[in-house]
């Protein structure tokens, strides 16, 4: 969905698109509603035919009951029309909203992580809602509430050039006059809108942020500090709002004076034509009827104004924050990874995240196939930010990344990700049944190739929660431990069997009980793979191939198995406690 991103500086043109794609429904929503208003308006020509007919007509003509016939047919067809229209309109304007939340659904997830760390996730899905809803209700608007009263007034307008075409003219070019008038005032008020706009998706984001973080708020008593920071959210925004409708409303007390101005000058105007006998009575009422028309008219106009604008910025704004272009995007006619092997190379990696110092300045080393290598040193030395590049989600500044000898940016992300199987230090799971979670690995995996996951990573705690394995798990896995999520971490790795896999700290939310309860199952995972572990607790890499020290983005030391084995015998008892740092200064020490 790489095509949205050029529909964020113009939301006319992606409305547009949304239109076009369902053209059928939405003619026939035009057509319908415009012969509708079309027939109100002639409704108000079919009374001052019948009033002039009665007012000529003996009381056995048969042309009484004509422009009778005429003047309830229209009332019919106009009722119809908009029956038809509405009927229409409740499927394609539904249809409308799930097409705009499928596809910034698809654009808004083909972000890089760095997108998302940038911007509070809240925000983010209020802003896919906001837009479709507020095209939704826009849409509906300008059917309902803004195309029937322009219809009205240009139809009514036509009518009155039958009684008078120079009443009709002034008529013309007055109401261009308003609506230029209008038009312009209302856009310069944008920006009151934008900020309305940013400041609802500011609360929508803060709401959000503390619901996901309601543990951390209760444990710190912190309640207090979110209702004050809440209502502070909450007051700029009804701030914003009130500026914003403010505005708008003197712009429809403007347009009010006009309109009354402009009814008042055309009754009178028909009246001095009635009095020199140059107009019917039919054509007194006529110019009577339209004329309140048009005043009703341009008064539904103006408020039907005041909503459309306001939905219009909420949803700019929205598809402004969305459709930005992508960080990450395949090269055109990229193949997907072959698996002839899974060997991992940089050469010469230059990197550095977005507004931060650089990390690695050259960084190269060679892991062939089916070695185990651990990844040790001081936290923020460089350690994830390997995994990051592997898997690709960041591009490099320059360097090359390859996998099983292919350069990972000119394969498909999807086929680069299918290849390599990770377990997370920081288990995220979805508000879904443990089967459904595990299952994310490889879809179409049956339900014996699940449970033989879940036997491997010994997962023997799903007999015991409420509905077993189909028990739902909360938000990110609240209702299950650390070790539990973890495990499910390794049941997903066994069942997605890719050749790589990277393990960071995949034993950390284990006790040592735990730990040595999947030992073995962490072996079979790793038997025949090429495997990469971070590792702070030495008893992770023990029977390693080889060790790489990173330490502020060098690679310092690159330990092969003899030289490992030796390290790590006299400290593995004390190092399958020790912190980071700790494990990171005793390598050093023993160079």
């Amino acid at each position: 969905m790489d095509d949205l991103a050029g529909y964020g500086q113009r939301p006319v043109a992606f409305f547009w698109r949304y239109i076009r794609g369902r053209l059928l429904g939405h003619s026939v929503i035009l057509g319908a509603v415009t012969l509708a208003v079309v027939c109100s308006t002639l409704t108000q020509y079919g009374v001052k035919l019948l009033v002039d007919t009665l007012s000529t007509a003996t009381h056995a003509t048969s042309a009484v009951w004509q422009a009778f016939g005429i003047l309830v047919g229209l009332i019919a067809a106009d009722n119809l029309l908009w029956r038809l229209a509405s009927w229409v309109a409740n499927g394609t304007f539904v249809a409308v909203t799930g097409d705009v939340r499928r596809d910034l659904f698809r654009h808004l997830t083909g972000h890089a992580p760095g997108y998302f760390s940038a911007r509070s996730p809240g925000s983010l899905t209020s802003r896919v809602a906001t837009a479709s809803n507020a095209l939704f209700t826009v849409e509906n608007m300008l059917v309902w509430n803004v195309l029937p009263p322009c219809m009205a007034t240009i139809s009514s307008i036509l009518f009155v050039g039958t009684v008078s075409v120079a009443m009709a003219s002034a008529l013309v070019l007055v109401a261009i006059l308003v609506i230029a008038v209008m038009f312009h005032i209302a856009a310069k008020g944008k920006p009151l809108h934008h900020e309305f706009a940013n400041r609802a998706a500011a609360v929508d984001g803060e709401l959000t942020d503390v619901v996901g973080n309601m543990s951390i708020v209760k444990a710190f008593g912190g309640m207090p500090r979110e209702f004050m920071r809440f209502d502070t959210k909450v007051a700029e925004e009804l701030k914003a709002r009130s500026r914003s409708l403010r505005y708008l409303e003197r712009l429809r007390i403007g347009h009010a004076l006009a309109v009354v101005a402009l009814t008042v000058t055309l009754l009178a105007w028909v009246l001095v034509l009635w009095q020199r006998n140059r107009a019917t009575n039919g054509d007194v009422i006529l110019v009577c009827t339209l004329g309140l028309a048009v005043l009703h008219a341009t008064r539904d106009l103006a408020v039907a104004l005041v909503d459309v604008t306001q939905h219009a910025a909420r949803f700019s704004e929205a598809l402004q924050n969305l459709l930005v272009p992508h960080q990450l995007s395949d090269r055109p006619g990229a193949p997907a990874l072959a698996r002839t092997g899974s060997s991992v190379r940089f050469e010469n990696v230059t990197f550095a995240y977005p507004d931060c110092p650089r990390i690695f300045n050259g960084l190269s080393f060679h892991i062939e196939s089916g070695q185990k290598v651990g990844l040790v040193g001081a936290s923020g030395g460089g350690k994830s930010t390997i995994f990051a590049l592997i898997q690709r989600f960041y591009d490099i500044e320059g360097g090359r990344i390859l996998l099983a000898g292919q350069d990972v940016t000119e394969v498909t992300q999807q086929s680069l990700r299918e290849a390599i199987a990770v377990v997370p230090q920081d288990i995220s799971l979805f508000h879904r049944s443990l089967i459904e979670n595990i299952r994310y690995a490889r879809p179409e995996a049956s339900d014996e190739e699940v449970w033989a996951a879940t036997a491997a990573a010994r997962c023997d705690f799903i007999d015991a929660l409420p509905q077993g394995i189909e028990t739902i798990v909360g938000d990110r896995g609240a209702r299950l431990s650390g070790g539990q999520r973890q495990r499910i971490a390794l049941a997903r790795a066994f069942l997605k069997d890719a050749p790589l896999l990277l393990l960071d700290e995949a034993t950390s939310a284990l006790d040592t009980e735990s730990e040595i309860a999947i030992k073995d199952s962490l072996s079979r995972l790793m038997n025949g793979r090429t495997v990469i572990a971070i590792a702070h607790r030495m008893t992770t890499i023990q029977n390693f191939d080889r060790i790489l020290v990173i330490e502020s983005g060098c690679l310092t030391r690159d330990l092969p198995r003899s030289e490992c084995d030796a390290l790590l015998a006299p400290h593995l008892a004390t190092l399958s406690e020790a912190g980071p740092d700790e494990t990171r200064r005793r390598l050093v020490e023993s160079r």
